[in-house]
């Protein structure tokens, strides 16, 4: 693989919680920990159960959950371990309700992402939400969120609370619950406290299951749970099942070339490939790039199942085409280190588009014979 160097973009190159007394009794469980996104890309974590009767969050998390104003949480369960399609639905909720938290009466309101974990990790009860903070404390806002989760359809079912500050300078969470036929009622309050940053990044444990595909079947499963609302994922799904499971390159060399818009990586791929008089391939491949815009639209689960089976259909094509005639591949350079391990080359792009040409050549020549 050879990498060119043009800052900022290379050009890749490669051979192939207890509640307070007097509030409504619910079980008892294990305090919920909270990672708030800051300005700046930073989180701020939190705990929410824990009487501790001296501590005081963050300073920067009581601006934003405290008076003045207010601030809401929304979390949508993930159910992890519940399956694909209940992951898929989970997904699609939390994008809908990002869309409608963005518009109409919460327009004149921040909104932060925030993420929901239990201690010690694990990926059952994590929930993706957000925090929306009215700078008003308008009660319109708490309206239009009771309206918006009366309008989700099924399981699973957002979570909403509210916190709120008092005399002593404490924050409290306050849930609300919605029991069918008795409208919305909240569930007293919980003492919103620090907690330490864990060693690891809360979501890291739910990778393997969130977007992240060991093997072909993960990636396929996905898509499968969304045939009934996205038509061309059963298109998808029918291409990918004509691939064979193992795939081997031919004899003739692959080259594939990766990097970012504006280093000239269309440019080298075609001139090397008309060079080489070579197949050229790219990715997503041809017959579902038509796609693209359907998939990039849906969350990120789909959207990266949709990716990932793109690359086994291009793995399928490299090693089918391999066997030809040499093979030029536009950015799937995952595709080639499923087949082999490659070597890896730098070349720099800022020279003119000639020179780049002929050292590019002069690369694959040296390590392709």
């Amino acid at each position: 693989m050879v990498f060119g160097r043009r800052p900022p973009a290379p050009l890749l190159l490669a051979r192939f919680s207890g509640l307070r007394r007097g509030a409504c009794v619910r079980a008892m469980a294990p305090p919920r920990c909270f990672a708030l996104e800051l300005p700046g890309c930073t989180l701020a974590h939190f705990a929410v159960g824990d009487e501790a009767p001296d501590a005081r969050p963050d300073p920067g998390v009581a601006a934003l959950l405290g008076p003045p104003g207010r601030s809401y949480s929304l979390s949508v369960p993930e159910a992890g371990g519940a399956g694909c399609a209940a992951r898929v639905r989970a997904a699609r909720l939390h994008q809908r309700l990002l869309h409608q938290l963005r518009r109409g009466p919460f327009r004149r309101c921040q909104l932060r992402r925030l993420l929901c974990y239990r201690p010690g990790g694990g990926a059952a009860g994590l929930q993706h939400g957000f925090l929306l903070r009215d700078p008003r404390d308008s009660p319109d806002t708490r309206s239009a969120l009771l309206a918006l989760l009366d309008a989700c359809p099924g399981a699973p079912r957002p979570s909403l609370a509210e916190f709120s500050g008092d005399p002593l300078c404490r924050l409290w969470q306050l849930p609300w619950e919605r029991r069918d036929g008795q409208g919305w009622r909240q569930l007293g309050r919980e003492r919103v406290v620090p907690v330490p940053e864990p060693a690891l990044h809360p979501v890291v444990p739910d990778l393997p299951s969130s977007g992240v595909f060991p093997h072909r079947e993960a990636a396929r499963a996905v898509l499968e749970a969304c045939t009934s609302f996205i038509p061309e994922a059963r298109a998808v799904l029918d291409l990918v099942d004509q691939c064979p499971e193992q795939v081997q390159k031919g004899k003739f060399p692959v080259i594939v070339i990766e990097g970012l818009d504006a280093t000239g990586k269309t440019t080298v791929t075609q001139s090397v490939s008309d060079s080489l008089k070579a197949v050229l391939l790219k990715s997503p491949p041809s017959c579902i790039s038509q796609w693209r815009k359907v998939f990039d639209d849906e969350p990120t689960i789909i959207r990266r199942a949709f990716y990932s089976l793109g690359n086994y259909i291009v793995a399928s094509e490299i090693a089918k085409e391999s066997t030809k005639s040499p093979v030029i591949v536009d950015r799937v350079e995952v595709s080639y280190q499923r087949m082999e391990n490659p070597g890896c080359h730098v070349v720099d792009a800022s020279p003119s588009r000639e020179k780049v040409l002929q050292m590019v050549l002069s690369e694959i020549q040296n390590n392709c014979n």
